[in-house]
């Protein structure tokens, strides 16, 4: 079964609309969904990232499938499963983040973990009032392993990174845009429409000039996604790691991972 709907909105635009319940999980189906939507960019003049689901537009890593693989074959059968995943969701992210075509991304609700990792791809970002985004990691004794780290410190500076990473807070629509997060906060319920807009005006542009701005505006990561990915799997591969998952799936409610609350 599809965790995504492609959705054709005319004159090669496409639409990747997130629908895996409970709140988006970066799992296998949704990272072989994204696999295909990165094949099919050569074919598209534009992107829009979306998520069909109320609570918001991903809660992360499938944590509960994680810690439940670990439960059942042994944390060191699932490293190597774990690399794999890690290095194909990388692959895929970096499609996305260095397409020649305009991708934008429209958010709500909860964005956290690896999902704010994805919707760090895009080159524009839309958010509603109710969208927040974190980076809770940490919490697990682990760090960002899909590039969040080094596509938050080209975009918005690696002081933003440290604010998110070492206090486990979570930011506002509003605190996201005045850091640079996101360009546009919307009224609850308008971040798709804005962002469609948006994605059609970009890709109104000439695609040689398009591609050429996107190149300037994108250096290449090649090295700090390398070195943050290898950082993630060092971590998980301690049992410490192991404990925090097993920790996490004890907890009580079907909640995602929580942000701590701002300081008063």
């Amino acid at each position: 079964m599809s965790a995504l709907d492609l959705v054709d909105l005319g004159d090669g635009l496409v639409e990747a609309r997130l629908r895996s319940p409970p709140l988006n999980e970066l799992g296998e189906a949704l990272l072989a969904d994204l696999e295909a939507v990165a094949a099919r960019l050569p074919s598209l003049r534009g992107l829009l990232l979306s998520s069909g689901l109320e609570r918001g537009f991903s809660a992360g890593a499938d944590l509960r499938g994680l810690a439940a693989a670990i439960a059942s074959r042994g944390h060191a059968a699932v490293l190597a499963d774990v690399r794999g995943f890690v290095e194909r969701i990388g692959r895929a992210l970096t499609a996305l983040d260095q397409a020649p075509i305009p991708v934008v991304c429209a958010l709500h609700g909860v964005v956290f973990g690896g999902g704010l990792e994805l919707a760090l791809v895009a080159d524009l970002r839309v958010a509603d009032r109710t969208a927040r985004f974190a980076f809770p990691e940490l919490r697990l004794g682990l760090v960002p392993g899909f590039g969040g780290v080094a596509r938050l410190a080209r975009d918005v500076g690696l002081g933003h990174v440290r604010e998110l990473l070492l206090t486990g807070r979570s930011l506002n629509a509003e605190a996201a845009r005045a850091a640079g997060l996101v360009g546009q906060v919307v009224a609850e319920g308008r971040a798709r429409d804005v962002a469609a807009r948006a994605l059609e005006q970009a890709a109104r542009h000439d695609p040689g000039a398009t591609a050429a701005a996107k190149r300037l505006a994108k250096p290449p990561l090649e090295a700090a996604l390398a070195a943050e990915r290898e950082a993630f799997l060092a971590l998980f591969a301690r049992p410490a790691a192991a404990r925090a998952l097993a920790r996490f799936v004890e907890r009580d409610g079907a909640e995602p991972l929580p942000y701590l609350a701002e300081p008063t």
